[in-house]
């Protein structure tokens, strides 16, 4: 399953520039959370994503950490 975000156009940009060759956005998040300084990265980014539906995004999230909880 795939999700669909909105950034602005400087943080594309700057994720552009991160992106490893052949890398997708998928697998570069997933490098970013993994690295060592990841909550200094998300930080940054804090701000420049804008969810369309944030009821919706958090009840799976509340879902995904009660089923990690079992």
């Amino acid at each position: 399953m795939s999700k669909t975000i909105t950034i602005k156009n400087t943080v594309y940009d700057k994720l552009v520039k991160i992106k490893k060759g052949g890398e997708s956005f998928s697998d570069l998040f997933s490098r970013l959370m993994e690295e060592e300084r990841s909550i200094e990265v998300l930080t940054r980014l804090r701000g420049s994503v804008e969810f369309k539906d944030k009821a919706k995004i958090l009840a799976e999230i509340r879902t995904k950490r009660a089923e990690r909880r079992r």
